[in-house]
């Protein structure tokens, strides 16, 4: 993965867990937040955007 192409996922995925966490979403069955994927992050996000 290029490097810019890197950093931009890892800023995208501290970003979800920051809004996740204040939304006091922790874990995501037994795995942490900084365990799953970035579209894991984003679907779990958009559940909760969506009230589900």
């Amino acid at each position: 993965m290029a490097p810019q192409l890197k950093k931009a996922v890892e800023m995208r995925k501290k970003q979800l867990i920051q809004r996740l966490i204040q939304l006091g979403i922790y874990k995501k069955e037994e795995r942490h937040l900084y365990e799953l994927s970035l579209s894991e992050l984003e679907s779990e996000y958009q559940s909760i955007k969506k009230g589900g």
